[in-house]
Parts: C-alpha cells; structure tokens; sequence
C-alpha cells in the first residue's frame, strides 16, 4: 500500500486581486507561504518518497516550503532531466547524501489550466464586460473553453495522461507521491480517483495549501487522513 498527497498551491498575488492566472507564473502572496508551511505541517509525519510539481514557480514554491518542515528531513532535489542546459552537471555524486534527498519532478502536464484571453483580468470585470452568464460558462463549464484558452476537459487530457503514465507507476511500486499542482489540474486527477461527473467536478472547490490524502492499494483509491500515513521506521 503507498500513499498519495495531493495539494494545491498557496495563494499567489494574482489570487488575492482576484486575477485570472492561468500560466502566468505569478509568485505566493505572504497568506500564500504561510499556507505552504502550513501545509507541511499537515504531511510532515507522511511518507514521501518522490514528489512531481507542476511547472509554474507557484506550485513549486509550494511543495519545497511544506517539505522544509518534514519529519523525515530529506533534501527535495529538482530534477532536470532532459534539460540539456544542465547536461549531467547536478549529479548527485555521494551516495550517503543522495540517499538523504527525495526527488522532485517538473511536469507542465500538471500546470493549471490555460486561460487564453483572460489571463491577467480581473473577475469582477469580466463579469461587467461579458455578463454573469457568460463568464460562469468559461469557468465552470466541463467542455466550453474560454477565448483561446483551455477548457477543464482539455486541461484533463494532458494532465490525467500524465497521471497514469508517470505518477500511477510510482504507487505501483509502493512508493509515496506528493504532487503540488492546481486548482483545475488536480480536479483532473480527482475526477478519476473519485469517479466525479463532470457536472460535480465543476463545482468542487480545493482550498489553497490544504492537503488531501489517498492510498493505494491494488489499483484502488480510497480516501485518507493525515494520521493514517506515518512516516515508517
């Protein structure tokens, strides 16, 4: 049995001025880091043996500051494989040290979804400029994407892929998975470890720095709390 802990990032700024964001890659507010370490709080007695983060600094800042505080006080490592700027030079060459790392994948699979044209404007006045009705449509509708953006069944059809082929694998072997994503790429995932229709999804909310726990055991996800999942040893 492994366990998976699913987080999304803490506030960032474009949040707190109420902003669409989308792949801007905005920073945490100070509400936002403090939700990141409190966060970590939450996982800190949790087994984590590889964690996968999205590509957007967001998301990133997110899982090294929850892992600061984690009770295991192993080094979260970015990875960057395949970056030929890097070309081997991050080696890790001891193997005591490397023992004492957890590594961290980047995954743009897992960024949040696009928001095209209304990236960078505020809610409210989209509101005023398009109407209620139309703007609820581009946010909480399952398949009507926004002006040259993504719609939540497009951000699903990279991320949950993604999901299956990279991070599913890891719980196969009995490894421990922390991902920091999302608000919409982790409602791809929960779509498929809860079964949500489509309808349900749309409306569910995930709060910024709040964990939620899984396990998985032969092929199957069953929802977690925190004292379920002790660090082992």
């Amino acid at each position: 049995m492994s366990t998976l802990i699913l987080m999304r990032h803490g506030q960032s700024v474009w949040n707190l001025h109420n902003l669409f964001t989308g792949w801007v890659d905005v920073p945490l507010t100070k509400k936002g880091i403090d939700e990141a370490l409190s966060g970590g709080y939450q996982i800190k007695d949790a087994p984590i043996d590889v964690i996968f983060m999205s590509s957007l600094a967001r998301a990133q800042t997110t899982a090294l500051i929850a892992m600061s505080v984690h009770s295991s006080m192993r080094v979260p490592v970015v990875m960057h494989e395949g970056d030929s700027d890097f070309n081997n030079w991050d080696t890790i060459h001891g193997l005591e040290t490397k023992a004492q790392t957890i590594p961290a994948y980047i995954a743009w699979q897992l960024n949040e979804r696009m928001y095209g044209e209304l990236q960078g404007l505020n809610k409210q006045e989209t509101i005023d400029k398009y109407g209620k009705e139309q703007v609820q449509l581009w946010r909480r509708s399952y398949d009507i994407a926004p002006p040259g953006g993504e719609s939540l069944a497009m951000t699903s059809a990279r991320t949950l892929p993604y999901f299956l082929s990279h991070i599913v694998p890891c719980l196969e072997k009995g490894q421990n998975v922390f991902v920091s994503a999302h608000g919409n790429s982790l409602r791809s995932i929960l779509m498929h470890i809860e079964n949500y229709t489509p309808e349900q999804i749309v409306s569910l909310e995930l709060a910024t720095g709040e964990p939620l726990f899984y396990t998985f055991d032969n092929g199957t996800f069953s929802k977690a709390c925190p004292k379920d999942s002790k660090v082992k040893g």
